[in-house]
Parts: C-alpha cells; structure tokens; sequence
C-alpha cells in the first residue's frame, strides 16, 4: 500500500503501551492493597474498588487501543502480519487481560477459586507485557528510519 507516515500511529502506540503499564502496576498496588485490608482488621476505603475496577477497565480500553494499531499499522505497512514473534506476544497479552478483565466480574464468595484465577492471571500478565515490550522493540527499530 502506497500510504502516508505512519509515526501518528507509532506514537498514540507508544503512549498506549506506558499508559497500559502505569494502569498495570496502579493495579497491583490496588490489588494488593485489598487482598492485604481483606485479611486484616482495617477497613477499605470506599474508593478503593471502584478505582481498580474502573483503571481495570481503562487498561482494557489500551489494550484493546493496542491491538488496533498494531493491525492497522502492520497491515498498512507490511501488507501482511505475522512478520515477527510481536504477533503472539501480543495476542497473548491481549488474552490475558481479557481473561483477567472476565475473571473479575466473577469473583464472589460463592466462587473463591475465581479470584485465584485473577491474581495467576495478572502475576502471567506481567511475563507478557515484558515480552511485548521487547519483541515491541525490535517491531520499532524496523519503522523508524
């Protein structure tokens, strides 16, 4: 395909994948922070939930931002995907946060096993996110001129 720069596209990438990170590590020190007040005697703060919920939801939103440009980007400059293992570090990533995202709408006292999933799940998700970020590098040295 005969199309315009794609840097737009590198950048809103670039910001994307900080953001999702700055979203992950929110989201452990949230998480953490309510396994660590769900086994001892102090109280929650009312506003903690929400806010994992709600960067939870946000660092999906990314994510699935992510994948988008990826596509596009590769497509329109390739033609094709799958030109580097950066495809199924992605995918992984991508399947990881949505299994993680999914698992956390179904954790509930009837179901403590579910929450057991979500923290394996999340601890794996940090694996693929250092694995998209490098095979992410090498995707870059091949765009930038």
């Amino acid at each position: 395909m005969n199309l315009p720069s794609f840097i737009w596209l590198w950048k809103i990438a670039a910001w994307s994948m900080g953001l999702s990170l700055f979203a992950y590590f929110l989201m452990a020190i949230s998480g953490i922070t309510l396994s660590y007040l769900r086994h001892s005697q102090h109280r929650r703060p009312s506003w903690l939930r929400p806010a994992h919920y709600i960067t939870g939801w946000v660092m999906v939103s990314l994510v699935l931002l992510l994948l988008s440009v990826g596509i596009v980007g590769t497509l329109g400059h390739f033609g094709t995907l799958g030109h580097s293992p950066h495809l199924v570090a992605g995918l992984s990533v991508v399947f990881l946060v949505l299994l993680s995202a999914g698992s956390s709408t179904q954790i509930s006292l009837k179901r403590p096993w579910v929450r057991t999933i979500h923290v394996v799940t999340n601890i794996v998700l940090l694996v693929g996110f250092i694995w998209v970020g490098l095979t992410g590098w090498n995707v870059v040295q091949k765009y930038l001129p």
